[in-house]
């Protein structure tokens, strides 16, 4: 059954297209009212009260939600429709953008997974002693206060918190869980008469709290302190600032739900094997230091991730993966505004991604007071653009859009974002097609937006974007370079590529082999031969820190042919044969080199007998050794059994 869109062109100011909103079958348009959240508002209450309608308009969205509580149905679907593209020069050739717009407001999420942090508003305030205390004072009647100040001076006869004298060393965790070490602590004396006294002062003082309040003027206790939730911190000297940072921790009591931003599947892993560090690149991108070593891999705390996604993004292997919502789900949000689009007669379609609040407050003003999105420029939202990597824009590219632009807020984190659109720019044979834009205010929004023209492009067989990035991003290649012969270069660091073997210093030992975590480099039994399989290569570098001949270089490159699913052979030697039975065993060139360096020059091989045992396998040198006159494996000669004459000999009174 087809929803009923519910159209609103909102004073008359904005231009609607019914015909291509209609098309893909999936809707049924009501008449476009002009004041549906005023005085039509018992045609939105009627078309809620049916429980299948789809409201076009976000502004008036806590009204439409208020209506569906009142008539005790569920909220309807939204899709703006207006800022996005109604309100625009080119709002009347923006219909199959309003197609793909509802096609994305009609795709059901993923429920996002969830865990609960509870806080019992235990609060650490910290600060100069006056700030300190007022801050104490105002919080006192809401959380459980403990000031820590810095000197002993006036110190307060109010008992509504603690206070307590001391050097913060450290403090780790987020909100409901913050463990914190005090050295020269010392606490309040609360019995006799005038000031109050202190106790001695005691070093390595640990407790825990919930939530902390820091006004000092010092360094932040936390990297990324404005992502460490449960950590307010504001400028004394900005009493705005600390009048909020106060109304926000007055807020923190209770059970709050954070989402589990991120999947990990440690097996995948590619941080280390043998105490030899390989890929670090998730723990080198975490702004706010959620991310540690766990031996072989690595391990997240999700009470201090953030959700930025940085670090699913450089994940080479996948053993990382964003999930809120997963990867797969974002592949299908793409694939479907570009088919939307371009089913219902549009053509060249580029991706605006941005983000839920500086990029979709820009885009807002944008459309209210200048000229609104290009008709042609389809914006998708995300919590995060900085999880948006070069698997998605190629994704994008290959689903059917012509260019792809990422708007970046003031504190987007781009350390991730700018290699991935680097890696995503040589995928794609045509760097242009992608960029990061960094508008100052709606006006620079829409001219960057206007002045750029998409290029006629050949067509392209749109991709099911299935599987996982790494399998996806393969997919997206070869659509977009078909005619593709040679491997691409790509930038250092790459998730892709191949190694490169000196064959002179290579003594076939497999050190490599029985490390790599992807299982790209692997041995055979029969034979002396290290073997590689392109396609499963992350590029990590294991294999390159681990061989004691250092005789492996990585080389980033991607090759779009079959041939990189198939193992081949990077180095193969002959091998050595027992002189006693013929069997082959090791390396012929290693058996030759150790002997050239043992024979006659050490005292084990100082004989030709001895060395002659260097060119046997394993079980014919365990026989010639227990038959030679030194044979290691013999033991002096077994003592005489004791027998009772033995014993009674040696007694006197016989």
């Amino acid at each position: 059954m087809s929803k009923s869109l519910i159209l609103c062109d909102c004073s008359k100011s904005s231009k609607l297209n019914t015909e291509a909103l209609e098309a893909s079958g999936k809707v049924a348009c009501s008449k476009v009212h002009s004041s549906l959240c005023t005085f039509e508002s018992d045609a939105a209450k009627n078309a809620i009260a049916t429980g299948n309608s789809v409201i076009g308009c976000q502004q008036e969205r806590a009204f439409f939600t208020e209506l569906a509580a009142d008539l005790e149905v569920p909220e309807p679907c939204f899709v703006d429709l207006r800022d996005r593209a109604g309100w625009s020069e080119q709002a009347s050739t923006a219909g199959p953008k309003m197609a793909a717009l509802l096609a994305d407001a009609l795709r059901e999420s993923p429920p996002t997974k969830t865990f609960d942090i509870v806080s019992e508003g235990i609060c650490l305030v910290l600060g100069e002693n006056s700030l300190a205390l007022t801050a104490a004072a105002q919080l006192a009647s809401f959380l459980s206060i403990t000031v820590l100040l810095e000197s002993a001076t006036d110190l307060p006869l109010d008992r509504s918190f603690d206070t307590i004298v001391g050097q913060l060393k450290s403090a780790t965790g987020a909100l409901g869980n913050f463990d914190v070490r005090i050295d020269e602590l010392q606490q309040i004396k609360p019995g006799g008469r005038s000031a109050l006294g202190l106790a001695e002062p005691r070093n390595g003082a640990e407790t825990n709290c919930d939530i902390i309040l820091d006004l000092r003027r010092t360094a932040p206790l936390f990297p990324a302190h404005t992502k460490r939730e449960g950590y307010l911190r504001a400028d004394p000297k900005d009493p705005a600032a600390v009048y909020k940072a106060i109304l926000q921790a007055s807020h923190l009591v209770g059970t709050f739900e954070k989402p589990l931003y991120l999947s990990l599947d440690p097996t995948m892993c590619a941080h280390s094997r043998a105490e030899q560090i390989g890929c670090s690149k998730c723990l080198n991108i975490c702004p706010t230091s959620a991310i540690k070593p766990a031996g072989d891999h690595v391990d997240i705390d999700p009470n201090i991730c953030a959700g930025c996604g940085s670090c699913a993004t450089l994940c080479p292997s996948g053993a990382i993966s964003y999930d809120d919502p997963a990867v797969d789900f974002l592949f299908k949000r793409i694939a479907g505004m570009a088919e939307a689009y371009l089913e219902a007669g549009g053509d060249q379609p580029r991706l605006l991604v941005h983000d839920r609040d500086y990029g979709a407050e820009i885009i807002a003003l944008s459309a209210r007071f200048d000229r609104g999105l290009p008709a042609d420029v389809i914006p998708m939202d995300l919590e995060q653009v900085s999880g948006f990597g070069h698997a998605e824009m190629l994704t994008a590219l290959a689903t059917g859009f012509a260019a792809v632009d990422i708007l970046v807020s003031p504190k987007t984190e781009k350390d991730a974002l700018e290699p991935e659109l680097k890696l995503a720019q040589a995928l794609t044979g045509k760097p242009q097609r992608l960029r990061l834009i960094e508008p100052i205010d709606p006006s620079d929004l829409c001219t960057t937006l206007y002045e750029t023209k998409s290029e006629d492009l050949e067509h392209v067989t749109p991709i099911l974007p299935l599987g996982t990035r790494r399998q996806v991003t393969r997919l997206a290649v070869k659509a977009l370079q078909p005619q593709l012969k040679e491997p691409i270069p790509l930038p250092r660091d790459a998730p892709y590529g191949a190694i490169l073997i000196d064959t002179e210093a290579c003594t076939l030992c497999l050190s490599c082999a029985s490390l790599c975590p992807a299982g790209a480099l692997g041995d055979n039994p029969d034979m002396p031969q290290l073997r590689f399989q392109e396609d499963a290569c992350l590029q990590c570098g294991l294999c390159a820190n681990v061989c004691p001949e250092k005789a492996i270089r990585l080389q980033p490159q991607f090759d779009t042919s079959e041939a990189v699913f198939s193992q081949r052979v990077i180095h193969e030697e002959d091998p050595f044969e027992c002189v006693e039975c013929g069997q082959p065993f090791g390396v012929k060139s290693t058996v030759e080199h150790i002997i050239e360096k043992l024979a006659g020059k050490h005292a084990m091989f100082d004989t030709s007998d001895a060395t002659r045992m260097i060119k046997m396998c394993d079980n014919c040198r365990v026989n010639a050794q227990f038959h030679s006159e030194k044979n290691p494996f013999s033991s002096s000669e077994k003592p005489r059994v004791r027998t009772t004459e033995d014993y009674l000999s040696k007694r006197r009174d016989h």
